[in-house]
């Protein structure tokens, strides 16, 4: 399982493509205050729908959209990694999503450059009752 790169951009940058993209239910709690730029956005990737209501970005074939939120403060990564329930010094395994860079692009497939994005694995989307979205858009509930 490729998960990607660990080292920071040079502007703290995040892909979004769940309940913290603008006008979903995370969006003004965790990031509204904070962005100081945005645009939309792909990944390459797969998109499932979990049971909890919240999808997962997974490794694989398909495009995955998005937002890129760009953060004036590097510190909004500590608030975002709790609520994915992601912790660097934990192993792999007991993270429910692992935060990685992805190279991001613009709707005409475009690089945009890397931002971080919280992945989960393809087996643990699957074994969480996923169903895998093909078109890659999440619309909440």
């Amino acid at each position: 399982m490729d998960l990607g790169s660990t080292v920071a951009p040079a502007r703290l940058k995040v892909f979004v493509y769940g309940t913290l993209k603008p006008g979903q239910c995370n969006y003004d709690r965790y990031c509204g205050h904070a962005v100081v730029n945005q645009q939309v956005a792909i990944v390459y990737g797969q998109l499932f729908d979990l049971p909890f209501g919240y999808p997962a970005l997974t490794p694989g074939p398909g495009v995955v959209h998005g937002v890129v939120l760009e953060f004036a403060d590097n510190n909004v990564l500590t608030q975002l990694d709790e609520l994915e329930d992601y912790d660097p010094q934990r192993p792999i395994g007991q993270n429910e999503y692992v935060r990685v860079l992805v190279k991001t692009f613009s709707l005409q497939h475009q690089p945009l450059g890397e931002a971080w994005a919280y992945q989960m694995p393809l087996e643990q989307a699957k074994r969480f009752g996923g169903v895998r979205l093909p078109h890659g858009y999440w619309q909440g509930r």
